[in-house]
């Protein structure tokens, strides 16, 4: 899962002046940003809810990122997202990053959501609305 068109939901992030380093390209740790804003606003459009108040909370619990080439600013970023496992308390997403007209992605990400009890921070099960918006992007794949 390395294109594009691997992913079927594709979600739309500008990138901004603070975006760019020094070195005239997004810096490394903004790619994480990314991911966390892809996701997150997925989760938010496809389950109409603020996933914010629900009684279990996805925790980042894991991230990595393979970074191929460089994103620049102005332009926007499309993050294609995967689930490459969903468990009982836990997902872990594939994310690709990609801008222009390229089907080759910028970075590759990893993204690991583990639940817990909003209050107690227990781990829980992950909420029916949150596995219903996820299932779709289920894939084989590594995890």
């Amino acid at each position: 899962m390395r294109l594009r068109t691997d992913f079927s939901v594709l979600r739309t992030i500008t990138t901004r002046w603070a975006d760019e380093d020094v070195y005239g390209h997004v810096n490394n740790v903004v790619y994480y940003s990314f991911f966390d804003t892809a996701v997150n606003g997925f989760l938010i459009d496809a389950t109409g809810t603020d996933i914010r108040r629900l009684d279990a909370v996805g925790l980042v619990a894991e991230t990595q990122c393979e970074f191929l080439r460089e994103l620049g600013f102005p332009g926007d970023v499309q993050a294609g997202l995967a689930v490459t496992k969903l468990g009982t308390s836990s997902i872990v997403y594939r994310i690709g990053l990609f801008q222009g007209d390229s089907d080759e992605p910028a970075a590759i990400g990893r993204f690991v959501h583990v639940y817990v009890d909003a209050t107690t921070r227990k781990v829980t099960p992950i909420p029916e609305s949150i596995r219903a918006a996820v299932t779709p992007l289920v894939i084989a794949g590594d995890s």
